[in-house]
Formats: structure tokens, C-alpha cells, sequence
């Protein structure tokens, strides 16, 4: 073999070998599945309880649904719930993602900023999503429901997928007025802002 040939094999061989390289290291992370062995599974079509089914997810998205607790590959992940009931992620159509009832409420919108409605808002999500819910509708709020949405979105922070309107709209004086209730010199413009 001259020269020029073992220069081109040997530059051959790096270029393969970068290539299975890279092949190596981004193929696992397209391939992982994750496995649920569950226990019990509520089909809610149906109306019945399955017993020891294997729930198999990818990319976010549950590709199968098989009997029996199958066995995962080395690379996959596993989530044993086989002494659980699993069911679907339930869906809340009328939250507010920004605050929840307490006492306190109608004070907190004088004393909190809007910085610490975002910091709150984190643990709601975590919160409904914990609960259960795995879809919400949140139906109006300061923007920082928006904020929350596309951190939720782009992995940022736990939470539910949110729909959400938004600012919400009303009537002077209805429900989603922010200005309803307060003395005249603190009602101020109400907006929408331009």
C-alpha cells in the first residue's frame, strides 16, 4: 500500500470512527423507551380494570400497551407499579395557575409582586400535576400563566400541559375584573393595556 492510499485509510477510519462515535452516544437517547409495569390499569373506554399490563413510552408518547410485565433493555427505564392502579392523567378545565384560595387572597394582590405570583405559580403546576392532572385549562391571569405554559413547554419546570386564555375579559365590575371591589382611587384603568 503506498502512501497516499494508508493517508486516505487512515483518514477513512477517523471519519468512521467519529461517526460511530457520535452514533453511539445520540442513539440511546432516540431509542430509550420507558417501561410501566403496572399493576392495575383503569381502561376507561371499556369501562374495566386490566391486570399486570405493560405500558411502554417514547419520546414523551405512549407507543404500546402489552400483557404481562415485560422485560426492558439495558438502556430503557423502568417505573414498577405493579402494587398500583393506573389510570389516565385526569384534565381540570377551570384553573388559575397563578394563585389559590386562602384567606389571604385579596390582600396578597397589594402585597405581592408579580415576580413572586411566577415563583408561586411553580409549585401550583408541580402541585396539579402531582395530583393527577395531566392537562388544565387555566382561564385567565396576569401573563405569568402564559410565562408558565412555555416553561412548562420547554422543560423548565414541573407542570401540567396548560391551555390558557390568557388575560380573561369581563364586564367593569364582573368576575375578572381586577379592579372589582376596591375603593375608587385605588381602582385605576383596568386595560387591557395597548
Amino acid at each position: 500500500m503506498n502512501n497516499l492510499n494508508k493517508d486516505l485509510f487512515r483518514g477513512n477510519n477517523i471519519f468512521l470512527l467519529l461517526l460511530l462515535l457520535l452514533l453511539t452516544l445520540f442513539t440511546p437517547a432516540f431509542a430509550q423507551k420507558t417501561y410501566i409495569h403496572c399493576g392495575k390499569l383503569v381502561d376507561v373506554e371499556k369501562g374495566e380494570i386490566l391486570i399486570q399490563k405493560t405500558i411502554i413510552v417514547q419520546d414523551g408518547k405512549i407507543i404500546d400497551l402489552q400483557d404481562g410485565f415485560l422485560p426492558q433493555g439495558a438502556d430503557d427505564i423502568l417505573i414498577d407499579l405493579k402494587d398500583k392502579t393506573v389510570l389516565p392523567g385526569l384534565m381540570d378545565m377551570h384553573v388559575h395557575l397563578e394563585s389559590e384560595t386562602s384567606p389571604t387572597r385579596y390582600l396578597e394582590t397589594f402585597t405581592l409582586n408579580k415576580e413572586d405570583i411566577a415563583f408561586r405559580s411553580v409549585g401550583y403546576a408541580k402541585t396539579t400535576l402531582m395530583a393527577g392532572f395531566t392537562t388544565v385549562r387555566d382561564l385567565g391571569g396576569s401573563g405569568v400563566n402564559i410565562a408558565l405554559r412555555d416553561a412548562i413547554n420547554a422543560g423548565l419546570v414541573i407542570g401540567p400541559r396548560v391551555f390558557t386564555a390568557g388575560k380573561s375579559l369581563a364586564i367593569t365590575g364582573g368576575h375578572a375584573d381586577p379592579t372589582n371591589g376596591f375603593r375608587h382611587d385605588l381602582i385605576g384603568d383596568p386595560g387591557p393595556s395597548v
